[in-house]
């Protein structure tokens, strides 16, 4: 079988690769360049990665390929993270280019390469089911719970996962290590990256006020403008909507007598609200932008357990079908549902569906004084 397998100069995508190779398939390895200008720091298709992931190609004896994909990760990734922020969300990167990077355009230019799959070094696992009378394909959770990517996955349909290999998703990170070290590999030790591929140091609000000035945007999100307890009093000023995010606690700078967290975020008049920290709780959500993995919504409410952050966590709730995505009704009051985040439902381990928080009203903002 003709494998392209996406090198991020990793130690998970490079024994994903090695797996394959030492099972009899024909490895292409591929390095995605994100960035039209090089950072100067690790990152996903930074110079230190393409040369990791093509020593990795040597040792293993297979041929090794930069693709440029850094206009559309401009426009897709970059450009869409920046425009959230301005709008008081908290957008998800890593799903964003997996949707539309790795997992669209890279599938597309693999495929039309005459590759049979890709394969890639997520923590994740394909499981197959007869339907009736169909062959029905669905992500699920890896073995190692701790490592598990299928959230920011969420978005596969049986068109890609048909096309997708997972060569790690039964492994844990110890073990891959182990298989790196067997395999002679030099980035078995290499450390993982955890910041954002493309914001400097890890300062988001930076990147985006840097960005936005450079085109020239005054978005009133950047401003300073007043923070507000929950019954309308003003107890200081923040540094703009788009420095803020549900739940933050730390550099608000005002006193309630107790902790303050953020319970919600108004871009239009640029106000952050703070209260305690079960005030920023919710009961509801929306969800835009839905995808469901069996290509169809349900025709009926389904109970389900529901991811709402990175971290794993699951919060049993249940999910219908709406004309705009889904609804999602949880069973415990959930704290910081953050607009902009994903949503992603599971029955067990297995994933049906997600989409993209687009509203959820924490309880200290229900009956709110104007």
């Amino acid at each position: 079988m003709n494998v392209v397998v996406a090198l991020s100069g990793g130690v998970d995508s490079s024994v994903a690769a090695a797996l394959l190779k030492e099972a009899g398939h024909r490895v292409i390895g591929v390095t995605l360049k994100l960035l039209r200008v090089e950072t100067g720091f690790g990152c996903c298709g930074s110079t230190r990665d393409i040369t990791d992931a093509r020593a990795v190609c040597a040792a293993l004896g297979v041929p090794h390929y930069v693709l440029d994909f850094s206009d559309t990760f401009q426009k897709n990734i970059m450009d869409p993270f920046v425009n959230s922020y301005l709008t008081g969300q908290t957008p998800n990167p890593c799903i964003a280019c997996n949707r539309f990077v790795k997992f669209d355009a890279l599938l597309k230019k693999a495929v039309g390469l005459g590759a049979d799959v890709v394969a890639t070094g997520h923590y994740a696992r394909i499981e197959t089911r007869s339907e009736n009378g169909r062959t029905m394909r669905y992500l699920a959770r890896a073995a190692d719970r701790h490592k598990d990517q299928s959230y920011v996955l969420y978005h596969l349909g049986q068109a890609e996962l048909a096309r997708l290999m997972f060569p790690i998703g039964e492994m844990t990170k110890p073990q891959v290590r182990d298989a790196a070290r067997r395999f002679n590999l030099k980035i078995a030790e290499k450390a993982e990256s955890m910041e954002i591929c493309f914001v400097p140091n890890a300062d988001t609000a930076g990147y985006v006020q840097f960005r936005a000035r450079e085109e020239g945007r005054s978005a009133i999100t950047l401003q300073p403008g007043p923070i507000k307890s929950l019954d309308g009093r003003i107890l200081g000023e923040h540094k703009g909507v788009a420095y803020y995010t549900r739940g933050q606690r730390s550099g608000l700078g005002v006193s309630l007598g107790r902790p303050a967290y953020v319970v919600d975020l108004d871009a239009q008049t640029n106000t952050v609200f703070v209260g305690e920290d079960d005030e920023t709780v919710s009961l509801h959500a929306q969800v835009r932008e839905t995808v469901w993995s069996s290509g169809a919504p349900p025709a009926q409410p389904v109970r389900v357990t529901v991811q709402i952050r990175s971290r794993p966590s699951d919060a049993s709730a249940r999910v219908s079908a709406t004309s705009t995505g889904a609804s999602i009704e949880f069973d415990e009051p959930q704290r910081a549902v953050t607009p902009g985040q994903a949503a992603v439902f599971y029955m067990d381990d297995r994933v049906i569906g997600g989409g993209v928080l687009h509203s959820a009203v924490p309880v200290g903002m229900q009956g709110r004084a104007a």
